[in-house]
């Protein structure tokens, strides 16, 4: 099988990769919200992670040398799901996930699997995962999605309406995906844990929904509920940190229902509301990586 394939050659491109990682950047959702437009226009400071810098600096980014990638060939063991058509108007849809995988020399037995947002990559999430686990194996994945030259992990409608029929064809490939990666022992899912940010925390917080049993452990960064129907499922098994910033004026106010539908849905779940937009920074890196230690010390016992 192709994904067995790549997977076992992971260890040769994680020299190539760490490389480059080493200065990839944290980029933001780049869907502006009110309070991220006002700060580009004021020219307030920026700090390392922020939104407003990672927009600004998201074109030129992309210029510079990348690291070593690999295509991951997606099954289709989804019955019953139908994918949406290739292209539909500004909308690209790539058949392969891309993977990146850093490798610590002292590495762990934990891997994180990072899902960035809109306008990222598999780079996104890159450094501030390895501020907040510096001995875990990263692994940075690529959304499918391309719309309106922004990569993603579904279609959206509007910046807080998605395409439902999207939304679980992309989680169908991804389950795929990650069961690709367990059957070539690329993952050992009771030793990963699932960080995403934006519109790659909302796909994790469906895929709770939509596939349980495949995540048992998830950050979701800037998040809210994208599903219409929610399914009748046990969460119990699932443990999440959820942090919203209070100043996101587009996101946050649909954080507090993500956390209610959750709770009753039986996850385990630590909810934070910081005082942060939509851009991601350094209280961040220090909640998530608190929140780690606990996490995976429970799952180590």
């Amino acid at each position: 099988m192709l994904v067995k394939f790549l997977f076992g050659a992971m260890s040769a491109l994680v020299l190539l990769a760490s490389a480059g990682v080493a200065d990839a950047r944290d980029l933001s959702d780049c869907e502006r919200n009110g309070s991220q437009a006002q700060a580009t226009k004021t020219g307030q400071p920026r700090t390392a992670v922020s939104s407003t810098e990672a927009c600004r600096e998201a074109s030129a980014a992309q210029t510079k040398s990348m690291p070593a990638k690999a295509s991951v060939d997606v099954g289709s063991r989804n019955g019953g799901v139908l994918a949406p058509p290739a292209i539909s108007g500004s909308l690209l849809r790539a058949k392969d996930f891309v993977v990146l995988v850093k490798r610590p020399q002292n590495a762990t037995a934990e891997t994180i699997v990072l899902l960035h947002g809109s306008g990222g990559d598999e780079t996104t999430l890159m450094s501030l995962a390895s501020r907040a686990a510096p001995r875990s194996v990263l692994m940075g994945v690529r959304g499918r999605i391309t719309q309106d030259g922004r990569k993603r992990w579904y279609r959206r409608l509007t910046p807080t309406k998605f395409d439902q029929r999207d939304i679980r064809a992309e989680a169908a490939a991804f389950a795929d995906f990650i069961e690709d990666a367990v059957e070539s022992r690329a993952l050992d899912l009771s030793h990963t844990t699932f960080i995403g940010y934006s519109n790659g925390a909302n796909l994790l917080a469906a895929m709770t929904l939509l596939h349980p049993g495949l995540i048992e452990r998830a950050v979701l960064l800037r998040p809210m509920s994208v599903l219409d129907k929610i399914p009748a499922v046990d969460l119990s098994n699932v443990r999440l940190l959820m942090v919203a910033g209070l100043a996101d004026t587009t996101y946050a106010p649909f954080a507090p229902a993500l956390e209610t539908m959750l709770e009753e849905h039986g996850a385990n779940l630590d909810a934070r509301f910081i005082k942060a937009d939509h851009g991601l920074g350094g209280e961040d890196v220090k909640i998530v990586s608190e929140w780690l230690d606990r996490s995976n010390a429970v799952s180590l016992n």
